[in-house]
Formats: C-alpha cells, sequence, structure tokens
C-alpha cells in the first residue's frame, strides 16, 4: 500500500538513537516502494539553516524551517522523515498545526531514552565535550527538553531497532 505524504518526526535528545531509526524507516519504506527522504538536521544546519547558531530563538526558528521544508515534500507525496531534537515542546506542536491546516498528516514519534544512557552512547562526542566544558546550553544537561505530551508512538531503549522501525511504517502505511 502506498500511503500518502506525511511527515514522521522522531524527537528525542542527542544520542536516542533518532538517525538510527529514521535509517531503519527508510530501508523499510524503500523496500515497500513507498517514496520517501529524510530531512537530516546536521545537514540542514550546513546548508538551509547555516546561518542560525543554538540559542533557544535560533532552534525555533530552526525547527520551522525544517517544518515549512517536511510540509513541501509531503505535498509531493513523500513520507518525509525529521529525525531532529527539537527541544521545546511548542514548536513541534506549531509544526503539527501547520500541517493540520493544510490537510497534512504528521506523526510525531518521541524516543524516551534517558539522557543516561544517550551520555552512555554519546556517537558524536557531545556529551564528552559538555562534561569538559567546550559546549553550553547542552539540550538535556544544561538547556530543557520538553517531551511530547500526546506522541502517536513512544519508543523506549531495549527493543530492537527495527521492530520499532516496523511499528513506526506499520502506522504510516496504514489508512488514517
Amino acid at each position: 500500500m502506498t500511503p500518502q505524504g506525511c511527515t514522521v518526526w522522531i524527537t528525542g535528545l542527542s544520542g536516542s538513537g533518532k538517525s538510527t531509526l529514521s535509517d531503519a524507516i527508510a530501508r523499510r519504506l524503500d523496500d515497500a516502494g513507498v517514496a520517501n527522504h529524510t530531512l537530516d538536521g546536521d545537514a540542514l544546519r550546513e546548508g538551509l539553516n547555516r546561518d542560525l547558531g543554538f540559542s533557544r530563538d535560533d532552534r525555533r526558528e530552526n525547527v520551522r524551517r525544517v517544518g515549512e521544508v517536511a510540509q513541501l515534500f509531503v505535498d509531493a507525496g513523500f513520507v518525509v522523515l525529521v529525525p531532529l531534537i527539537s527541544p521545546y515542546r511548542h514548536d513541534r506542536d506549531d509544526v503539527r498545526r501547520r500541517h493540520a491546516e493544510g490537510g497534512r498528516r504528521f506523526v510525531e514519534v518521541y524516543l524516551d531514552v534517558p539522557v543516561d544512557v544517550c551520555e552512555q552512547r554519546d556517537p558524536k562526542g557531545l556529551y564528552a565535550r559538555v562534561r569538559a566544558g567546550e559546549i553550553r546550553n547542552f539540550t538535556g544537561i544544561d538547556d530543557p527538553y520538553e517531551p511530547p505530551l500526546a506522541a502517536e508512538i513512544v519508543l523506549r531503549p531495549g527493543v530492537p531497532v527495527d521492530d520499532d522501525a516496523a511499528r513506526v511504517v506499520a502506522l504510516v502505511t496504514s489508512p488514517d
């Protein structure tokens, strides 16, 4: 079954597994012949959002811009995967609202992974740099992360990523 376009917004702390999950979902969608595209936060910060820093206002603008780009892909019929920390609930809710106003589907996936687990994983070495005093205002340490209140899917550690990806794909490819 080919679903209509939708945005799958994957949120959680740095090191929670957003990119890993997104990659697994993309592989499953590819195997099913479903058009999809990933809006990678790091890549967007190197291009479209290179003028933004990590202040609260810049983080909000980053999420807003990514949400607008996601809508363009949804309108073209893609399942858009957005693995983005997006720390502030209000900003994610605004993206959801904008999607709803345009009749677009929005699925929020929250990776509920404790900060100590993320810090143990530390795939980019960011937590080590925070602890060394090299990075300030880091989400989950000295800057807030506001978990979603009504995510369509909440995922926790201990489940194989392929099982989590299958769960997300099942939701995305099911009729509304």
